[in-house]
């Protein structure tokens, strides 16, 4: 391996490409050609001799290696930083970046949300990537698995709950079993959401038949339709129900356990540990009723089976 071909100006170019994963709009942003970049992130990876991402149809992902690369370009380009602050007397100027889905922003993290914190906003695995490859500081997110190479903080674990109709007859219960969803008309997300499987393949193993009301993508359309009649939704217990509507916790389904995740070594880092105190008051101020972490089971590591429901809605 030639590493004197390895040059900085490639590595910061991949940095910003691994945060769009699309050739022209990291293109724009470094105002260079697309064709330029192209041979750019070609040429870096003929010399590290290992593929950095991968083509599925439209979209592209991050290798392995790919994600060791841009997470080292962003360790360089932060080092060259503070070299330079260093040299030049200023004070630093590093921005503490979180990253999570809309479940839990919308749910969990709001006073978190606030100027002079860098917000990325993406599923559970655009979340894990950006801390992988050192995008985010720090990812908020619902494991069924435990990262073998990532640092997973238990947060909180919430319930599962049936949101209906406050004149429903099943308000009339304190809590829910699986067999009270029998035969009712249910709004879920698309087929290919890991809380639609995760429904569906429990509902499966107790035998209970049910009907499909409408699909739809995340908390708040589900929470919508919930209102206008449309069906009952099963959504996590940090989802408070808007006027109109109750929950009652479905207690034969196991709780969704929220996870902050870091790279290994960053616990006493300022900027994780800024986001994590900070979280955690948050968690405090919040109405939901939650489950100890340290009560529940913890997901098993790679090589181990997931729960049925652990897995469980828009992180």
């Amino acid at each position: 391996m030639d590493l004197s071909r390895l040059s900085t100006d490639a590595l910061a170019s991949f940095a910003v490409f691994a945060d769009h994963l699309n050739f022209t709009r990291a293109a724009e942003e470094l105002h260079i050609s697309q064709p330029a970049l192209h041979v750019k992130v070609r040429k870096l990876s003929e010399t590290l001799g290992r593929p950095l991402y991968t083509r599925r149809g439209r979209r592209l992902a991050l290798t392995s290696t790919g994600e060791l690369v841009a997470r080292f370009a962003r360790d360089l380009d932060a080092r060259m930083t503070a070299f330079l602050d260093d040299v030049h007397g200023t004070a630093p100027g590093r921005v503490p970046t979180l990253a999570a889905g809309e479940g839990a922003y919308l749910y969990l993290l709001g006073d978190v949300v606030r100027p002079g914190v860098r917000l990325i906003n993406g599923d559970r695995a655009r979340t894990l990537s950006a801390v992988r490859t050192g995008r985010a500081d720090l990812g908020v997110a619902v494991l069924d698995v435990l990262p073998a190479d990532i640092e997973a903080v238990p947060l909180a674990a919430y319930p599962q709950v049936l949101v209906l109709p406050d004149d429903h007859p099943l308000t009339a219960k304190p809590h829910l079993t699986l067999a009270d969803l029998a035969d009712a008309a249910l709004i879920v997300p698309p087929p290919a959401g890991p809380h639609r499987i995760a429904l569906e393949r429990a509902l499966r193993a107790a035998e209970i038949p049910w009907s499909l009301a409408v699909e739809a993508e995340g908390w708040p359309l589900m929470l919508h339709f919930a209102s206008l009649r449309v069906g009952l939704a099963v959504v996590n217990g940090c989802v408070p129900p808007p006027p109109g509507l109750t929950g009652r916790e479905i207690i034969d389904l196991p709780a969704v356990p929220y996870y902050a995740l870091h790279l290994p070594g960053r616990a006493d880092d300022p900027l994780v540990a800024g986001l994590l105190t900070d979280i955690r008051a948050s968690l405090r101020s919040t109405p939901c009723t939650s489950r100890s972490p340290s009560t529940s089971t913890p997901p098993p590591r790679p090589s181990g089976p997931s729960s049925p429901m652990s897995n469980a809605g828009p992180a």
